[in-house]
């Protein structure tokens, strides 16, 4: 695995130096507290009931009703100090995590919380066990605490390096979402509930869950407070925070707890309310040019606590306005607090100019491997790759021989074989070129983005897509695979187009459109389940069958888009090869040596996109490929795009091939979507490898 640092958008060296602007800082919060209780003062008024803001305003005087008591205390404060716990401990968790990896896509998220509590949710359900809220909660603060722990285990809690705990914990965060979305589909009927909590609701019958997590959070903000000093030294780089007499391991892996704790906590009370844990930090941060100071983690702490409230209470104040009070007990919070928050991260990303990101290389000239190691490479994962196409053509729900398609190659097999390999034919041809577009798209994005975390949804082509094929699906149930992959297609490409030019700014910077392409594909998230949840849910199946990846049903003609997308555009990205390298520098190198920067940006970005689009248009959407391929190809031939696009595009035809050949096959009748196989295989490979190529402990 390349030694390949994380690169920081808009996250900057903390001058301890640099002057406190006490005035101006406290101006901040005393800002955010009184936007805070506005906000809460709106909520308490909002609800299902009758009783308004007068019943409230009379009830304070010891004039109100008992109705009126009871309503505010049975069920309108429970549902404000739920958001009010869940933001702050998201906020400050966040802060912390992405502090600790240095990288503002890092969240609680990330560390596989979300992930682990949601499965062991599904898991009882699946059983046909129906818990009361507070069990339940346990439940998912265990399942949180365990997913976690693993993932810690395996990145021996951060401290070989905050890139490897990020992507150890993204790994494991896809396979368990991978097992959680297979227990949807298998027991349907069981776990049609969870997935509205899935997406995190703050409806609560009662106070007990939050004033059980309460005493949690409040320790793990005084435990975050107690270890900001050590952040602000350790944000100057790991070897001069070792000189500066930090134990850099046990800062890691004490924050590391203290964020931890705070997830699993506010996932107790609310389940996986996502993107605040990711939005709240980067708010402060994008603030931070205009007020000196608000880096310091003894102000940016507690900061973007107070972010995480107002992101929550805005979303559940946005949610029941728009669409009445019932609204905000069927539909999930969490998917407003996407919408909200994504909407603010593009506002502020497109508005405030970056706040100085320090630059780590890309990584293109370090662990090189050589000629040799390449063609060695190569060559065993081309006999592989034929190995598994022989393999998928010969398994399924009917396993045939080796004889059975040499008949149907020459034309002399059986009607009843010539019927089967005729229908899986177009299956195999679909998944190995799916997973070769989808490797090569990552690969440049990586380059480009010069983030080891990006990947081809981070551009919005996937959300896009996805929002383009449910919208059909509920609109048009009969709709035809054609007419489905094509409006998810022109959606992918557009969402894009849009995000693109939303980026622009004098010029493009890779930063910028980073944070907007993960904004704008929470908010495509967010719509996908507003669809789901707001109507028919049997409509879930079929459109969670879509969203996991599935080569169903694909006949040639349907996945000849892919093939044209890689014989015209795998020459345009190979032969910018060398531009790619200079790009996972930096800036300034590509511009010295003569690169057409912003040019080459946006053809490597739309060659991405429309290969991408290409292939979710075909077989739906499988994201783990435009992670782990590029990855795995960097670990075993080095950085150079020569020699890192052939062997990514190998690996990812291999991997979607072996998905889908073992969901034909390990349940037949019963088919399980390539998607959700590709991150239950891809994981555990992706995580041996960051485990191989670890550096040993300072």
């Amino acid at each position: 695995m390349t030694q390949q640092e994380t690169v920081v958008p808009n996250m900057q060296s903390v001058p301890l130096d640099a002057p406190v602007r006490r005035l101006q800082v406290t101006g901040v919060f005393v800002v955010a507290v009184v936007a805070i209780v506005v906000l809460a003062a709106v909520h308490l008024t909002q609800g299902t009931s009758s009783v308004g803001a007068g019943d409230l305003v009379r009830l304070v005087f010891g004039q109100g009703t008992d109705n009126a008591a009871n309503v505010l205390v049975a069920s309108r404060l429970p549902r404000l100090l739920a958001g009010v716990l869940v933001g702050i401990a998201l906020g400050v968790a966040g802060a912390g995590l992405q502090s600790l990896a240095r990288n503002p896509l890092a969240s609680p998220d990330t560390l596989g919380v979300n992930a682990g509590a949601y499965l062991a949710v599904v898991i009882v359900a699946a059983f046909g066990v129906s818990l009361p809220a507070l069990p339940a909660g346990g439940v998912a603060f265990v399942g949180g605490l365990a997913a976690a722990g693993l993932v810690l285990a395996l990145s021996a809690g951060g401290s070989t390096g905050p890139t490897r705990l990020i992507l150890a914990g993204s790994a494991v965060a896809m396979a368990l979402a991978g097992v959680t979305t297979l227990l949807l589909l298998l027991y349907r009927e069981e776990t049609v509930g969870t997935f509205a909590w899935g997406a995190g609701t703050l409806v609560q019958t009662d106070l007990r869950a939050v004033t059980q997590m309460a005493p949690i959070v409040a320790l793990g903000i005084v435990a975050a407070f107690l270890l900001a000093a050590k952040l602000d030294i350790l944000a100057l780089g790991d070897d001069t925070a070792s000189v500066l007499g930090v134990n850099v391991r046990r800062i890691r892996v004490l924050t590391t707890l203290v964020t931890v704790m705070l997830s699993a906590a506010a996932v107790t009370v609310a389940g996986p309310v996502g993107f605040v844990g990711l939005v709240a930090p980067v708010l402060v941060r994008l603030l931070a040019p205009l007020v000196p100071g608000l880096l310091r983690h003894r102000v940016l702490l507690p900061l973007s606590g107070l972010a995480g409230v107002l992101v929550v209470l805005a979303s559940d104040v946005v949610l029941r306005a728009a669409f009445g009070g019932q609204a905000g007990v069927e539909i999930p919070t969490g998917i407003m607090t996407m919408v909200v928050g994504a909407i603010v991260l593009i506002w502020l990303a497109r508005c405030h100019r970056d706040s100085g990101p320090s630059r780590s290389p890309g990584g293109t000239s370090s662990g090189l491997r050589s000629r040799r190691t390449f063609w060695i490479v190569t060559g065993v994962l081309a006999v592989l790759l034929i190995a598994g196409t022989i393999g998928a053509m010969l398994t399924g729900d009917a396993l045939l021989r080796t004889g059975d398609l040499a008949n149907w190659i020459n034309g002399r097999s059986g009607r009843a074989i010539t019927f089967v390999l005729d229908q899986r034919f177009p299956r195999v041809v679909s998944a190995l070129l799916c997973g070769a577009a989808l490797a090569i798209a990552g690969t440049t994005v990586q380059a480009v983005c010069r983030n080891p975390l990006a990947e081809p949804g981070i551009l919005g082509i996937t959300g896009g897509a996805g929002v383009g094929a449910i919208a059909t699906l509920i609109l048009l149930p009969s709709a035809s695979i054609w007419l489905l992959s094509g409006v998810a297609a022109i959606a992918a490409v557009v969402t894009f187009g849009l995000v693109y030019l939303i980026s622009w700014r004098g010029g493009l910077s890779s930063d910028r459109l980073v944070l907007i392409g993960v904004g704008v594909s929470s908010v495509a998230t967010a719509i996908i389940t507003l669809l789901i949840v707001a109507t028919d849910p049997w409509n879930l199946s079929l459109a969670m069958t879509w969203l996991s990846g599935s080569t169903y049903g694909r006949t040639l003609p349907q996945v000849l888009p892919v093939a044209i997308a890689l014989v015209v555009l795998t020459p345009v990205v190979a032969h910018a090869r060398r531009e790619l390298d200079l790009l996972a520098l930096d800036d300034d190198v590509p511009r010295i040596l003569g690169v057409r920067l912003e040019r080459t940006r946006l053809l490597m970005l739309l060659a991405a996109a429309l290969l991408t689009a290409a292939a979710v248009s075909a077989i739906g959407v499988v994201g783990f490929v435009g992670l782990v391929a590029p990855h795995a190809a960097r670990a075993l031939v080095g950085g150079r795009h020569a020699r890192l696009l052939p062997v990514a595009a190998l690996l990812g035809a291999i991997l979607v091939s072996l998905a889908d050949s073992l969901g034909r096959t390990v349940l037949a009748p019963a088919q399980i979507p390539a998607g959700l196989l590709t991150a239950l295989i891809g994981a555990p490979y992706f995580v041996y490898l960051l485990w191989r190529t670890r550096v040993p402990a300072r």
